[in-house]
């Protein structure tokens, strides 16, 4: 029986049979647009798989909770140790009840001016902090670096307190948010620079001022370490 020749498939959109090379181009682009979704669906799949693999290690890697929020260093001890490479008395203020030393750091500068930094988070959790400034041959600092630390703020007058006459800088009307100088004093103890300011109220920060002059001594009495 002699084998029926199956008529040419009238396609739709050409309505009539496809002619060969129509036929060809057909199933190149078929072809094309299957290794397309194919290479897709593979970085789809590599994607998915990474993000798997980095979740699991981020779930394995131990993490601890960190204490900063309740952490606080023993400004005493600190300082004490740190004297004879400063070659004089460092502020240790004993603040009250609430107050968390945060830090309390000796640090170096290009300007050639040496610093006893304690930063704290006050009872009422606003920030308070104190400088004590000096230079190796026990020049004054100079204004810009003082003026730094201040956030370039204006001084607004002067005070007595603890014996000491403070330069002040009442800017409390500046946001909280956005600064950590809200009200602060510079003072001069022997020939250091002592600077106390922050963001909790004049009154606390006049405390904490007094409190430093008392840790400090009397620098017509004190007998400067000798550096190591």
């Amino acid at each position: 029986m002699a084998k029926k020749n199956t008529p040419p498939v009238v396609v739709a959109e050409l309505g009539r049979p496809e002619t060969p090379s129509e036929t060809a181009a057909r199933k190149a682009k078929d072809s094309r647009l299957y290794r397309q979704r194919k290479t897709v669906n593979n970085l789809v799949f590599s994607l998915i798989v990474t993000l798997g693999l980095v979740l699991v290690m981020y779930l394995a890697v131990p993490r601890g909770v960190g204490d900063f929020e309740n952490r606080s260093v023993d400004v005493i001890e600190l300082a004490s140790d740190a004297a004879p490479s400063a070659g004089r008395t460092l502020a240790a203020p004993a603040v009250g009840d609430g107050w968390l030393a945060k830090q309390a750091q000796l640090r170096g500068s290009g300007s050639g001016v040496t610093s006893w930094q304690l930063n704290y988070t006050t009872a009422d959790e606003a920030y308070a902090a104190v400088t004590q400034a000096f230079t190796a041959d026990g020049t004054p600092v100079n204004d810009t670096w003082i003026a730094e630390q201040l956030e370039q703020q204006a001084p607004t007058g002067t005070e007595e307190l603890g014996g000491v006459e403070w330069i002040v800088y009442d800017h409390t009307d500046r946001n909280p948010d956005e600064s950590n100088m809200l009200f602060g004093l510079q003072g001069t103890w022997g020939t250091d620079t002592i600077l106390v300011y922050g963001t909790d109220s004049p009154a606390t920060i006049r405390v904490l001022a007094t409190q430093v002059v008392e840790s400090l001594g009397d620098p017509a009495t004190q007998t400067p370490k000798e550096s190591e």
